[in-house]
């Protein structure tokens, strides 16, 4: 499977968006998995001890490998160190399987921090991978369609993991959408009832936001639409049009109103994404790229100690 788009406005690869991490944070959240899988003893650990040892992370089924600052942060956090193989580079696509298991990255360190640190990298590296693999496929179907416009995911992240899956969706080619619920403003159903009307939840909304944040409103028919454009919205969303509907429904939005961006959203998948594509459609969001997706298959497998003469034989090389 190859890249998605080559245009540098939607795709990067590779370590790039690494540098978007706020690594302070990241090891605030780590150390908090981490508590969270060993608040108390480890007998395992005391089992194995604390010996130097080594484990090779495997890959055992396809798709775009991410989460490498993650899995990293676990590792170091615990005293461990983490070598990538060349081949691992962050946002490619890598034909793994069972009967194929690439190696990735050698991880160094005393033997029971490995295996504290090993499941919660798994579980990180794991998710992330399989957000990357999903956005990645609905990025190239979108290309594959000619279609020019943002897929993206929705704020429908998993509770303390938002981070991981905003991350992951931009390694595979997608839009975040909205980082959280104080970045843009989203006025939905439940706000515009509670406002009395389209008009007055956008003119309250303004008074807060002001010049610096966009204002979206969701609507599910024209008159909605056309109402949100005329006080004032930088996005209307149509939600849960049917795709004729749709596209008819964005043509005349866009003709009359050509600077409002309109995104598609409601029960899109990338199988049925191109039903919804016009050159009148700016945005098409996905949920499921951040609540539908598959895991990506990775093992961390403790290598045998090096006996007499393979330690001499490495000492002498070095």
């Amino acid at each position: 499977m190859s890249s998605p788009n080559k245009n540098q406005q939607h795709q990067q690869t590779n370590d790039f968006f690494a540098t978007l991490l706020p690594q302070h944070q990241i090891d605030v959240i780590v150390q908090q998995w981490l508590h969270d899988d060993m608040p108390s003893l480890d007998v395992g650990g005391l089992v194995v001890g604390d010996v130097p040892r080594e484990a090779t992370l495997w890959m055992k089924s396809p798709g775009v490998l991410a989460g490498k600052p993650f899995f990293e942060t676990v590792f170091r956090i615990l005293g461990c160190s983490v070598t990538w193989h060349p081949s691992a580079a962050e946002g490619v696509y890598l034909s793994a399987s069972p009967e194929h298991k690439l190696a990735l990255a050698t991880v160094s360190g005393p033997i029971h921090k490995l295996l504290q640190g090993e499941r919660t990298a798994l579980n990180t590296l794991s998710r992330c991978s399989g957000v990357a693999t999903l956005s990645q496929q609905a990025v190239t179907a979108a290309r594959d369609a000619h279609w020019k416009g943002w897929v993206a995911g929705t704020r429908k992240t998993t509770p303390g993991f938002r981070i991981v899956e905003k991350y992951g969706l931009l390694v595979g080619g997608a839009a975040t959408h909205r980082l959280d619920l104080s970045q843009m403003v989203m006025l939905k159903d439940n706000h515009i009832q509670s406002a009395g009307s389209i008009r007055s939840a956008i003119q309250m909304a303004r008074q807060a936001a002001g010049f610096s944040q966009k204002i979206e409103v969701e609507c599910s028919q024209l008159a909605e639409a056309m109402e949100a454009a005329q006080a004032g919205a930088d996005i209307v969303m149509l939600d849960n049009l049917e795709p004729q509907v749709l596209k008819v429904t964005a043509r005349m939005l866009k003709k009359e109103y050509p600077h409002v961006l309109i995104e598609a959203s409601g029960g899109i998948t990338t199988e049925t994404m191109k039903d919804y594509l016009s050159d009148d459609v700016d945005i098409v969001s996905q949920g499921k790229l951040t609540q539908g997706y598959d895991c990506i298959d990775y093992s961390l497998k403790v290598m045998p100690p090096k006996t007499k003469d393979e330690s001499l034989k490495q000492a002498a090389s070095s």
